[in-house]
């Protein structure tokens, strides 16, 4: 039996071929992992694109936000770890946590005697330093890196707004993009 698992990541889709023989033994026949630069959307249609949907008995997607958006079976990232970790590490107590760092988030499962989650540690900004934010705004303006840099350098900032209503929102980031669309130049967004 041949399986297709998808994780819609923050900055990545990721894919894995399974295959389970008569014996219960599970193969890992390919992975794929695609940046998609905030457009999660285009690059899962790229991916599965070449993807013959007829070789494969079950598809199964996982992911913290955007697998709710499709029309497939999916799981909770934790319990996709979980079923992972039961296949590589049985159900004995032989590792003490596991580390998932996203493009967003950076999460500790730390693990039970009995090899499943007892507890979930994060920090407490969404990106926590990557710096995916700043990438993808800089994709979704058309840049590269370099360019939105050397523009920073030579720009005025762009005053989008006076002092936000919530606290919430003082602290969070004005997308670069929602700058643009109130008339500031391109220059002026990438500042």
């Amino acid at each position: 039996m041949k399986t297709l698992g998808i994780c819609v990541g923050a900055s990545t889709i990721s894919a894995a071929c399974l295959e389970r023989d008569e014996s219960g033994a599970i193969t890992l026949i390919d992975t794929r992992i695609e940046a998609h630069h905030g457009n999660p959307r285009r690059t899962l249609l790229e991916l599965l694109g070449g993807v013959d949907a007829a070789r494969y008995d079950r598809v199964g997607v996982t992911g913290r936000r955007f697998r709710q958006f499709l029309n497939l079976s999916s799981i909770p990232e934790p319990e996709a770890v979980e079923h992972a970790l039961g296949h590589l590490n049985g159900r004995g107590g032989n590792l003490e946590a596991v580390v998932s760092a996203g493009g967003e988030t950076f999460l500790v499962y730390t693990l039970g005697k009995d090899g499943r989650i007892s507890t979930v540690q994060t920090g407490n900004k969404c990106a926590s330093g990557t710096g995916e934010f700043f990438l993808q705004q800089v994709k979704r303006l058309g840049m590269g890196v370099e360019e939105a840099t050397g523009l920073a350098r030579s720009e005025s900032p762009y005053r989008v707004s006076d002092a936000a209503a919530s606290s919430a929102r003082a602290t969070a980031p004005t997308p670069p993009t929602r700058a643009c669309r109130r008339g500031a130049s391109r220059r002026a967004c990438a500042r």
